[in-house]
């Protein structure tokens, strides 16, 4: 008897498994097939495209320079994780292993720091960019998000958990802090930075609002700012707006597939950002 209910439990579990993960995957599989349905049936309830067309494709690839947004978001995102890694490693173990006065200050204005908006500092940091002449640049995107509340806070409490032992045979064998960072603790919890730095990616692909403000030229722009183009005031061109987002999509899609052990442990340790 205990066994029946066992196995009902069980049953009902992955049965309630295989619906979410259906209502998870669905948006995805409506997007792709939705950019090989023709206009007169991108708004029917068909879930499969009775005559399927490539022209959606066609038409995004001759509107705007999707390759070269592509190459742009890749090395936004690429140059994001990089300096956020790096500014983020350097703050935590400061703020871990000297011991300064207002350390704690400092951590607590960080956390705090965290809750504010990105709108809220928009306004200074463009004017700041524009006076530098930064607008239309990746370098212009990348710089005043290059420093992440969320990477310090997360390294901060991986750095404090790490075994002080460690440290303090390498100093008393008279190795300065940047060797014992690089030698001993980074080498030790490569799988953590691993998993942050997926994260960062992750985000630093999807950023929208600060690029849209500071680039006006398709060239310069990441692929999210692209996207925009299909959907304004006067028309919407949904098919070839789906078929751009499944082709801005292919990279990550692409990243997950490989990574995806690392992805899944990602969200485990520092769970949805």
């Amino acid at each position: 008897m205990k066994h029946k209910r066992f196995t009902f439990v069980t049953v009902s579990q992955h049965f309630m498994m295989i619906m979410f993960s259906l209502l998870a995957i669905f948006p995805l599989y409506w997007m792709i097939i939705s950019s090989f349905k023709n206009e007169s049936e991108i708004f029917t309830s068909s879930l499969i495209p009775m005559d399927p067309t490539f022209q959606n494709y066609i038409y995004a690839f001759q509107e705007m320079p999707i390759l070269r947004m592509m190459l742009n978001s890749f090395v936004v995102a690429i140059l994001l994780t990089v300096l956020q890694l790096v500014t983020s490693i350097l703050t935590s173990y400061a703020l871990v292993r000297w011991q300064v006065k207002g350390a704690t200050i400092i951590y607590t204005i960080l956390s705090l720091s965290w809750l504010i908006p990105m709108q809220v500092i928009m306004i200074p940091n463009y004017v700041l960019i524009n006076q530098l002449g930064l607008n239309e640049t990746l370098i212009g995107i990348v710089i005043p998000l290059s420093v992440s509340t969320f990477a310090i806070l997360s390294l901060y409490q991986s750095f404090r958990s790490f075994p002080q032992g460690l440290i303090e045979s390498a100093r008393l064998d008279g190795e300065k802090d940047f060797y014992i960072l690089v030698k001993i603790i980074l080498p030790n919890m490569k799988s953590t930075v691993a998993s942050l730095g997926i994260l960062l990616f992750i985000s630093g692909w999807n950023e929208y609002l600060w690029p849209m403000l500071i680039t006006t030229e398709m060239e310069n722009s990441p692929i999210q700012i692209g996207l925009r183009s299909f959907v304004n005031s006067d028309v919407n061109m949904w098919g070839s707006l789906m078929a751009a987002t499944t082709i801005s999509c292919l990279p990550i899609l692409l990243i997950y597939f490989l990574l995806r052990k690392h992805i899944i442990e990602s969200f485990v340790r520092y769970g949805i950002k």
